[in-house]
């Protein structure tokens, strides 16, 4: 790594347990704390998610807000027992031509939710605890140069205990050292937790596909420096895992995203198909998918 990252590192990495809930609490003053989970179909978890929030943190947290991304089972009713107020993604900003994805419901959380700081939190997470909300808080709380904290964690996969985030490793990882080398000392760039200034989220567009944490991190970048970023290591995220042809998706999402960092040329002017193959009585048969991702602006030039 470049000297400039290895000495980031060591000033902007901390773990949860800096961070207990009296620390973050004494930290807050007047600031005020939204945490955003958005969910399509995870009724299995969501629930819990929502409960261990709402039991633990009822000082720290001012909103809790699920953004139900068109769920076709019971999500939204389960999020609703469990305390979260509950939002279908489509009845935000309901003028704009809906989009599809992860980062169209991040990006319209915005729009709806009032806190200085947000937390993102991935709603398919199993075995999960509250430090992962006060983890990404404490470097917020504790230094207002602070603008993003991005968590990173040991992933399971099968027997192993780290064998997650394939596509972390073989997509996201080469393209930042690559390209981006000042952002090579985060351990999970694609990480699903994450929690940032009101104030820097809305200068930044959204991607609305799975490439939203790469460009949110590359965007962040640009826009605030390097010292402003941070990472917590959060321990252990378990959660379900993709089939290797869903996981071809999200690559070339992300890789969409990394070349229009790269090239400036905007996402969204085409579409892009993604031929797979799967095998059948007769041999190989080719599958396509749609993975075009689309933009959306700043949503400080929505709301101005």
């Amino acid at each position: 790594m470049l000297p400039e990252v290895l000495a980031w590192s060591g000033s902007r990495s901390s773990s949860a347990s800096d961070w207990p809930l009296s620390t973050v609490l004494a930290a807050k003053g007047a600031t005020t704390i939204s945490v955003v989970l958005p969910a399509r179909n995870e009724r299995e978890t969501v629930g819990e998610i929502v409960a261990a929030i709402r039991r633990d943190l009822p000082g720290l947290v001012d909103e809790l807000v699920v953004i139900d991304s068109r769920s076709t089972d019971d999500t939204a009713a389960v999020a609703s027992r469990a305390g979260a107020r509950v939002i279908a993604q489509d009845e935000i900003l309901p003028d704009l031509k809906p989009l599809d994805g992860k980062g169209e419901a991040l990006w319209k959380s915005l729009a709806v939710t009032t806190g200085d700081l947000l937390v993102f939190i991935d709603s398919d997470l199993r075995e999960f605890e509250t430090s992962f909300v006060t983890g990404l808080l404490g470097p917020l709380l504790a230094d207002p140069t602070v603008a993003y904290v991005k968590g990173c964690y040991d992933r399971p996969f099968g027997a192993e205990q780290t064998g997650g985030g394939r596509v972390t490793e073989l997509v996201a990882r080469p393209l930042i050292n690559l390209h981006w080398p000042e952002l090579a000392g985060f351990v999970q760039p694609l990480s699903g937790e994450y929690a940032g200034r009101r104030t820097a989220l809305e200068r930044v567009p959204f991607v609305t596909g799975y490439g939203v944490e790469l460009g949110l991190l590359i965007d962040l970048l640009d826009l605030c420096g390097l010292d402003a970023l941070a990472q917590v290591d959060l321990g252990r995220r378990v959660h379900s895992h993709q089939s290797t042809e869903a996981l071809g998706g999200m690559a070339a999402q992300i890789m969409q995203t990394a070349w229009s960092r790269l090239t400036g040329v905007p996402l969204g002017r085409s579409q892009l198909r993604l031929t797979q193959f799967r095998r059948s009585a007769s041999g190989h048969e080719p599958v396509e998918h749609d993975v075009s991702v689309a933009q959306r602006p700043p949503m400080a030039s929505v709301l101005s």
